[in-house]
């Protein structure tokens, strides 16, 4: 299968007044055509370092990173993020600000509206379309951050942990509405997460990464059929999986 995504080698060393700082090692990393991948990982690990890379947001110091078999040198319209914050402009109703990527990227008018009333309406939020910001939940916003992320038909998804402002109740749900919408869509997606739950129940493949300077030390088949429900956060296997991956993150 080809790959959406792939860092061959990749890795990201910066200059500070102490020195050179190695923020990310040698990585090694593919998402496939169609496939939802978790990067879970501690924080300061590179996690949002290897997402910016992917974005085009700044270069390896080492390696490469390739989308669709082509190498990245800046921003394209072959991927969308969506970062921990939804980043709404307050003064723009929320199909003003699905629409905020058209002008940018020089869509055409009527079809990228009819598309952004088609998000609106795959995130659940049809009856408030004209609604603002300040009038939605946190959760709420994050679905239009999601939704302005796929205006522009992106091959792949960046996502930086974006549920992680937001209480226990609302991420599970944002959890249950992401998955519906990923398969539907069937984009690709690289997920970042310091959630083990999120990553188990979300992903095809998780793989883990070390502390900085981080690398990809474990790669993890998630073995669970789809669609995954509530009642899967209580599923053996899940729960066997969660433990399995939690040994990386708890020390004595």
């Amino acid at each position: 299968m080809s790959a959406a995504l792939e860092l061959r080698g990749a890795g990201l060393t910066y200059a500070t007044r102490r020195g050179q700082i190695e923020a990310l090692g040698s990585v090694d990393l593919r998402v496939k055509d169609g496939e939802f991948v978790a990067l879970l990982g501690p924080s300061g690990c590179g996690k949002s370092t290897i997402l910016k890379l992917a974005a085009g947001l700044m270069p390896p110091s080492a390696g490469q990173v390739l989308l669709a078999s082509e190498e990245v040198s800046g921003p394209g319209r072959r991927a969308g993020v969506v970062f921990q914050k939804p980043n709404l402009l307050p003064w723009k109703s929320v199909l003003n600000n699905v629409l905020l990527p058209a002008r940018t990227l020089g869509l055409p008018t009527d079809p990228a509206r009819q598309r952004a009333l088609e998000l609106i309406e795959l995130v659940g939020l049809a009856p408030f379309a004209n609604d603002y910001p300040f009038e939605l939940s946190g959760g709420m916003q994050q679905r239009v951050g999601i939704a302005r992320m796929l205006l522009h038909d992106p091959q792949l998804l960046l996502m930086d942990e974006p549920f992680a402002a937001l209480d226990a109740l609302s991420r599970e749900t944002l959890m249950l509405e992401l998955q519906r919408i990923w398969e539907q869509q069937r984009k690709s997606v690289l997920f970042i997460t310091h959630s083990i739950q999120e990553a188990v129940f979300l992903a095809d493949r998780v793989l883990v990464m070390s502390p900085r300077p981080g690398r990809i030390v474990e790669e993890l088949t998630i073995p669970l059929s789809r669609p995954r429900t509530l009642e899967t956060l209580g599923d053996e296997t899940f729960m066997a999986l969660c433990q399995h991956l939690r040994r990386y993150f708890t020390h004595a």
